[in-house]
């Protein structure tokens, strides 16, 4: 088996997978850099790298944004975190260059800011399907890259069709909001760790590793963890 991202494959050659939980919002631009660099991290202990079994969970980092924000990123980071203009702009510009360190091309002026529970709602609805992995991707990419809208249940549609979901069961599941409750769910175990911001890595349910971190801590972990596992087994 192998883990799958935004285009390549690992192979593995531990049978039990290593399990990472990842607390994460699609309009987080440091969770789609820590998202890269995770599999940085993965792909650098190339024979050596353990099988992984990722799943994200829902983090609603702006709760209270509503689904049309009338205005730019820069506006609404002003407003949110009360910092001028000026200095948000600088952040955006140090984060675009971090991010593009990650090989992610961001667009903040494409931009559209927007409430994100639809977006983690089709996630959930995408894991019951086993493509939680290539959604997240995508939608990461649709928001800090293609300016598209993920706030609006038609946009989603259309990007849940594009990993091959199915677009009828999508649309389906998002205007019934038969998934909030799992969301809600996340929501509250992220409270239950003490999690106040993303992303939050969680390693077999007791290594928790916060933020954007390199590649090489990521390797490191895997590592130690996988070591632990094997000491166990002797």
């Amino acid at each position: 088996m192998g883990i799958r991202t935004h285009g390549a494959r690992f192979q593995f050659v531990v049978s039990e997978p290593i399990k990472i939980d990842i607390w994460s919002d699609i309009a987080c631009p440091w969770c789609y850099i820590g998202k890269r660099n995770l599999e940085g991290g993965i792909a650098a202990l190339g024979d050596d790298a353990p099988e992984v079994e990722i799943e994200y969970h829902s983090f609603e980092l702006a709760p209270d944004t509503p689904v049309d924000f009338e205005g730019s990123e820069v506006d609404f980071l002003a407003k949110h975190k009360g910092l001028p203009a000026e200095r948000v702009q600088q952040m955006l510009q140090h984060v675009t260059g971090v991010a593009a360190n990650a090989g992610l091309d961001y667009d903040f002026g494409a931009l559209q800011h927007t409430k994100t529970l639809k977006a983690h709602e089709l996630l959930h609805f995408a894991k019951s399907h086993g493509l939680q992995l290539e959604l997240s991707e995508r939608l990461f990419r649709a928001y800090f890259t293609e300016g598209r809208h993920v706030g609006r249940i038609d946009e989603l549609v259309e990007l849940a069709a594009e990993v091959g979901l199915d677009a009828d069961a999508a649309r389906g599941a998002l205007e019934s909001g038969r998934y909030a409750d799992a969301v809600q769910a996340d929501l509250a175990q992220a409270v239950a760790y003490g999690v106040n911001g993303v992303p939050f890595f969680v390693f077999e349910g007791k290594y928790g590793v916060s933020g954007a971190q390199p590649a090489e801590v990521f390797s490191q972990v895997l590592t130690q963890v996988a070591g632990e596992r094997d000491e166990a087994a002797a």
